[in-house]
């Protein structure tokens, strides 16, 4: 019998088209095919660029508040300069989007990527020696790109992730938590569930014991903005979103206290900062550029294969959830996101900038934000630029714990109960991978989470195809093992205990006609038994192998 091509991956996103944005019109590559509906409870997607520019440059400017902070707090995690990590926003919004056919993912440097990053720079004793090894990851995920390595993401069940997203919505909540009332000690892009001198869930104990009033005041103030603005008629102003009104309202209220209630204003602390002074040359001369020196030595192209191999599945997973969070339902080519995120690698390395991913928070903050096209992230990136080079003083104004709250209402909409009610409906099969994607990614991180997903995801998957492999027809002194479907190595068990059971003095008829596919140890199996069988006088017919 000839073998089927192994187990088929079923494809994981079920997208209905969309009209493409002229921003990357839809072609063999990726993108809906014009004219197709737009998904339930969307808007129409207008085709021209400037009927989508009202969109996408607000949310390309909440995108980059939220992103702003990020970058440090990842820096700072990583063991790396900290503007390091702005320079792999700015490539991360300036560069991929030029070549990305992603129409709403957003990258930048990645919180889980943090262990390795830190792993790496004290391995190699050297910044410069880590950026050149991010050049070398670069060109090797470019190499992978364009060896259409991308399906690997079809690969994943869609129960782990969608558990992926309901996950970094919980953390986003548990982590922001404590920032939304001015409890700033754990890093603002902390992902991991060990913080700073204890865990997520003592971290939080501590902050509700020691809240700063005045930023739980302004938190409070932005999520009540966050979620009145959407059921207000202000919410017609497309050039206007609500994250951006909510920063603009506590810039202002904490000026107010500093004013009127100084024992309210937040200090320097719980405040955006940036890591050097305002002017291109500071931002030139700050610059840690690769030493290309280091190229001869092996663990330099290690940590290179390293990152390499983990930031490409984690850029492929976020694409698929951003994906299934587009409102028109558009299809990214995972392929042309490898070479988009190869070359960005590329460039943050020869730039002294930490290695790049796509990234699920900036993203699902672009998606909230109302944008449309990949120009939001190309808006976020250039407004990383300017504001380390002309606005780091004014930037230095804006509270964390409204950016905290910005997250939390992103947190929820990821998370929100009607997920987990779809998800148990769906039965076990679907919940339990769901469910267990999520607290190994809160208990973890994001990586180690979803390995811990998909492995039991493939548990469900193997229990599947291992029932109604077989049946057995009794016909009086006559049976008939007859096979329905694949049989794989992991169903001898079974098949052992059948035929361990089977009656003396009988005549066994194996079919194997009705399988495309029998592993070469069931064969084995079966041949073994033929052989053994007639000392119990049991006569064996094997067919179809």
């Amino acid at each position: 019998m000839q073998s089927s091509n192994a187990m088929q991956a079923r494809v994981l996103s079920e997208h209905a088209g969309a009209a493409a944005p002229s921003l990357g019109s839809a072609d063999a590559k990726g993108g809906a095919p014009s004219g197709a509906p737009a998904a339930e409870g969307a808007p129409p997607l207008d085709p021209r660029l400037t009927a989508n520019l009202k969109f996408d440059i607000p949310s390309g400017v909440v995108v980059f508040l939220v992103a702003l902070p990020l970058c440090l707090g990842i820096a700072l995690a990583s063991g790396a300069p900290l503007l390091s990590g702005i320079v792999a926003g700015i490539v991360g919004g300036l560069v991929i989007p030029l070549v990305s056919r992603s129409q709403l993912s957003v990258s930048g440097p990645a919180a889980g990527l943090a262990a390795i990053v830190l792993t790496g720079i004290t391995q190699l004793r050297s910044f410069e020696a880590f950026a050149l090894a991010v050049v070398i990851g670069g060109v090797l995920q470019l190499g992978l790109g364009l060896l259409r390595a991308g399906a690997i993401s079809h690969f994943f069940p869609s129960s782990v992730i969608k558990g992926m997203l309901a996950a970094i919505g919980v953390l986003l909540i548990l982590k922001q938590l404590p920032h939304a009332v001015g409890f700033d000690k754990d890093n603002f892009a902390s992902e991991s569930f060990k913080a700073d001198g204890g865990n997520t869930f003592s971290m939080l104990g501590q902050a509700m014991q020691s809240i700063e009033w005045g930023a739980f005041i302004l938190s409070a103030l932005s999520l009540a903005i966050l979620v009145g603005w959407e059921k207000s008629r202000f919410a017609k102003i497309s050039w206007l979103p609500a994250p951006l009104v909510a920063v603009l309202f506590a810039v202002m209220g904490n000026e107010l206290f500093r004013a009127a209630v100084p024992s309210l204003a937040l200090d320097q602390k719980h405040l955006v900062t940036l890591p050097i002074g305002e002017g291109s040359q500071g931002l030139l001369s700050a610059l840690q550029l690769p030493d290309w020196s280091a190229i001869t030595r092996p663990e330099v192209w290690v940590l290179g294969v390293t990152l390499a191999i983990v930031a490409s599945l984690e850029t492929l997973l976020n694409l698929e959830a951003v994906d299934r969070i587009d409102p028109w339902r558009r299809k990214s080519p995972p392929n042309r996101e490898l070479v988009a995120q190869g070359l960005g690698n590329m460039v943050s390395g020869f730039a002294g900038g930490l290695p790049v991913t796509s990234v699920i928070v900036r993203s699902s903050a672009n998606v909230n934000s109302g944008a449309r096209t990949r120009i939001s992230a190309f808006v976020h990136g250039a407004l990383l630029l300017l504001a380390v080079v002309f606005a780091a003083g004014l930037l230095a104004r804006i509270p964390l714990a409204c950016l905290a709250a910005i997250l939390l209402a992103t947190g929820y909409k990821l998370a929100k109960p009607k997920l987990f009610a779809e998800m148990y409906k769906l039965g076990w099969s679907q919940f339990i991978p769901f469910v267990v994607t999520i607290a190994a990614v809160v208990l973890t991180d994001l990586l180690k989470g979803i390995a811990i997903g998909l492995a039991v995801g493939v548990v469900f998957v193997l229990k599947s195809n291992m029932s109604r492999v077989f049946d057995v027809i009794h016909e009086g002194a006559r049976v008939t093992i007859r096979f329905n479907k694949e049989a794989y190595f992991f169903t001898q068990g079974k098949l052992v205990a059948l035929f361990d059971r089977l009656p003396s003095d009988s005549h066994v008829v194996v079919d194997a006609q009705g399988a495309s596919y029998v592993d070469h140890d069931v064969v084995e199996l079966i041949r073994r038994f033929q052989k053994s069988a007639p000392q119990r006088n049991i006569n064996v017919e094997v067919r179809g192998l």
